[in-house]
């Protein structure tokens, strides 16, 4: 409506001062001097009254978007004029303004919302731009450094010269763990860089965390479910000598007094011989456990060399394929690339792979069509890894956290240090290895 209203009184305008033109040439040509000169004055004043239309028109666009740019709301211009264009045109600045202004309003309070997360927010944030300025810190990474305000990325060189080399390249990089030692303690943090673009400049996010809370409550928890293992075996192994020496000690002791050679019979004889065999056997369980328990505590250290993938996988598939031979499981091995090489222990990782090779196998074997596949390969982050998976009923989700405890076990046999004993060897290799159980299990091994 407005565009068109202006449009017309520009035809209008233009339409006269043609008219005029036409006028004054025409009177000039027929020596009409005086008409001419006083329509030759009317043509000056409708051009100068276009070009003041005109420029009057610009100017309040102009005015109108100086004050947007300025974040300037209170212009206002007049709604109540005897041209209808410009009355119109007005109105329609006007609630443009008002418009543009609670888009602003609404995007400062947004912003202000975000922000004050942020400040709240338990892990510490800071972005940092290519020159090394940090444009923007909460509350929280000033608070986990110890240092304020942290204005550039060089400041960091002051709290810990290690810290500050992680960021001198400016560089994005995988989370990494950190420990970051001052006046007041030490802290554990894990520190994970991301690169962003926002308006066209390349930014670099940085998250800090600091997990000693959390590496305080799983070593606790850790703890207790050690304990709780220990308790309940011990007590299993215990149990049965304690109450069959109380039986043996009925027929050598009645009340206070000791029972005398002439009281004893072959029956007697016979039961406390049998008696004693139990407890030798218990004697011997439990010296059995205590040892597996030294072995999980001494594991030595990796004697790390570079192997060759292929060649661990085929030497897991002959110690284990004659099992799956006789119980009709499948087993495939699959190497990508095959000229795939690790950095590791050969006989600690054979001992892992085959221990998951073994526990995949009795998880099957009562299956039709058992399947178990073992794959190296490298993943997505440019790791390498091995998965050890099963087509068997799985593990329940509430069994997934207890596996990895040592001496737990779901299984009448063995000592349940396995799973325990492999992740202590992956940790000692800097890498680590997890579980997923849904339709299949697959057991992840990475490697750094």
């Amino acid at each position: 409506m407005v565009s068109k209203n202006i449009y017309y009184q520009l035809i209008f305008r233009i339409v006269l001062i043609a008219i005029c033109a036409l006028l004054v040439a025409f009177l000039f040509f027929k020596e009409h001097y005086i008409l001419c000169g006083i329509f030759s004055l009317v043509f000056f004043g409708l051009s100068y009254s276009l070009v003041f239309y005109v420029n009057q028109t610009n100017r309040k666009i102009a005015y109108f978007f100086d004050a947007i740019k300025n974040e300037d709301f209170t212009l206002r211009f007049p709604e109540k004029l005897s041209v209808k264009s410009m009355e119109e045109l007005n109105h329609s600045l006007n609630m443009l303004n008002s418009m543009i202004q609670d888009i602003h309003l609404k995007k400062q309070a947004q912003e202000q919302y975000y922000q004050e997360i942020l400040r709240q927010a338990d892990i510490g944030i800071f972005t940092v731009n290519e020159k090394g300025h940090i444009l923007y810190a909460n509350p929280t990474v000033q608070n986990l450094l110890n240092y304020r305000p942290l204005n550039h990325i060089k400041q960091l060189k002051q709290i810990d010269p290690i810290l500050y080399g992680l960021f001198e390249s400016l560089e994005p990089f995988q989370s990494t763990l950190y420990s970051l030692g001052n006046e007041r303690g030490k802290k554990e943090l894990t520190l994970k860089c991301t690169p962003i673009t926002i308006e066209g400049k390349k930014l670099l996010l940085v998250i800090v965390h600091d997990i000693q809370k959390e590496l305080d409550d799983k070593e606790t928890d850790s703890w207790v479910k050690l304990i709780r293992v220990l308790t309940h075996e011990i007590m299993n192994t215990i149990t049965p000598i304690t109450s069959i020496s109380e039986s043996i000690l009925k027929y050598f002791k009645k009340g206070n007094q000791l029972s005398t050679p002439e009281e004893f019979g072959e029956i007697q004889i016979k039961n406390s011989a049998k008696g004693l065999e139990v407890i030798k056997e218990q004697g011997n369980d439990l010296m059995s456990f205590v040892q597996s328990y030294r072995t999980f505590l001494s594991v030595p250290e990796p004697d790390r060399e570079l192997i060759p993938a292929k060649k661990i996988l085929e030497k897991v598939r002959l110690l284990i394929q004659e099992y799956t031979n006789v119980h009709n499981i499948t087993l495939e091995v699959i190497c990508e690339p095959e000229d795939l090489e690790l950095y590791i222990d050969e006989k600690q990782l054979t001992q892992i792979l085959l221990n998951l090779g073994k526990n995949a196998q009795q998880a099957i074997e009562e299956q039709d069509e058992g399947s178990i596949i073992i794959k190296a390969g490298i993943d997505q982050q440019e790791k390498k890894y091995i998965t050890v998976t099963d087509n068997g009923p799985g593990i329940s989700p509430e069994l997934l956290d207890e596996i990895f405890v040592p001496f737990f076990t779901t299984k009448n046999t063995g000592t349940g240090i396995g799973l325990s004993l492999s992740k202590q060897i992956m940790r000692l290799h800097g890498g680590s290895i997890r579980v997923i159980s849904n339709e299949m299990t697959t057991f992840t091994l990475t490697f750094e």
